[in-house]
């Protein structure tokens, strides 16, 4: 009999998801659990992948996806779920041999610091190092007026108008910088988890979602919005839809894009909340698939960004953005 593992449950806390090694022997008795059995978070996502050579199975899921959970205290981001193990009777027996389990899961981040893999490192000017030391990148998501040219003064809109958003980041003394949008999601409430909500920037591109149904927002054609952001303006891709960023770019530390007007069926409230998550990477870094804003091309039937070249959006319609998460 193989030797139980030291640690049978191993996490991966990465940039904007988390990985969960699970090892089948997960009570350390040499009796197997079934990979079935096994799932993660309140929304009982499945797991991604099984190796049977090794005896484990691998989840992956995004920060805020499988009913995750957010608390915020000054100095870190912390990301609740759990491992579920809910052992069922096999065939046609009515009984089990083990007992069910839970497994917190916990991924923590500090507030005042960037985990990204490609961390924006500050250059700081001598004469205002001690104060820019202290400073925050201070990102903003504004309606403005048709022409750009300043901020909209009434957030009231008819069906047939466009909504004229504008992101901001103010890169204080930090290295020259590039925003995007990672996504963005509209819902009747202040509560972005909260339902019916649309996905306007997100899902892993339009391929028929083709990941695990681990999430609620409905996309422009029917998917769930179960997938790691893919910073495709998805909405743009409904046959009635003109949605598109805005190219090209005022200057980087701006994206702008242009939303048509537009309610939930059903709803008799007449205000609806956009939350967008953004993000920044050095100036000097080119755009990939990562690091993109896409927008879908009516004419030419294709994805564009709004810089770099045609392939970084690619998966926006094959569905497989999740794999560059």
């Amino acid at each position: 009999q193989a030797a139980a593992p030291l640690h049978p449950v191993a996490v991966q806390c990465q940039e904007a998801q988390v990985v969960l090694t699970v090892h089948r022997d997960l009570f350390g008795t040499g009796r197997l659990v079934r990979a079935g059995d096994l799932t993660l978070g309140t929304a009982a996502c499945p797991p991604t992948a099984q190796n049977a050579a090794e005896n484990v199975v691998t989840f992956v899921a995004g920060l805020h996806e499988c009913g995750s959970t957010l608390q915020m205290t000054p100095d870190s981001l912390i990301y609740k779920t759990s491992l579920f193990y809910k052992p069922t009777p096999v065939g046609n027996t009515v009984i089990v041999r083990t007992s069910p389990a839970v497994v917190p899961i916990e991924c923590h981040y500090p507030r005042r610091s960037n985990v990204s893999s490609n961390a924006v490192r500050p250059t700081w000017a001598p004469f205002r190092s001690t104060l820019s030391a202290e400073e925050k990148l201070v990102f903003s998501l504004r309606l403005m007026s048709d022409d750009w040219s300043s901020e909209r003064l009434s957030n009231g809109f008819q069906l047939g108008e466009s909504l004229h958003l504008q992101a901001d980041v103010v890169p204080g003394g930090h290295v020259p910088l590039r925003l995007f949008v990672e996504d963005c999601v509209a819902t009747p409430s202040a509560d972005r988890s909260s339902s019916p909500r649309y996905a306007l920037i997100d899902l892993s591109g339009y391929g028929g979602g083709q990941c695990s149904p681990c999430g609620g927002a409905v996309s422009p054609w029917g998917v769930p919005d179960f997938c790691p952001p893919s910073r495709c303006l998805v909405d743009g891709r409904a046959d009635d839809s003109t949605s598109a960023f805005v190219s090209p770019r005022p200057r980087q530390e701006t994206l702008q894009f242009v939303v048509d007007a537009f309610k939930f069926a059903g709803d008799d409230r007449n205000l609806i909340y956009i939350t967008c998550h953004l993000k920044v990477s050095p100036a000097d870094q080119a755009p990939n698939p990562l690091n993109k804003a896409c927008s879908f091309n009516k004419a030419s039937s294709l994805w564009a960004p709004v810089e770099g070249t045609g392939d970084i959006c690619s998966c926006c319609e094959t569905g497989n953005c999740a794999l560059y998460g």
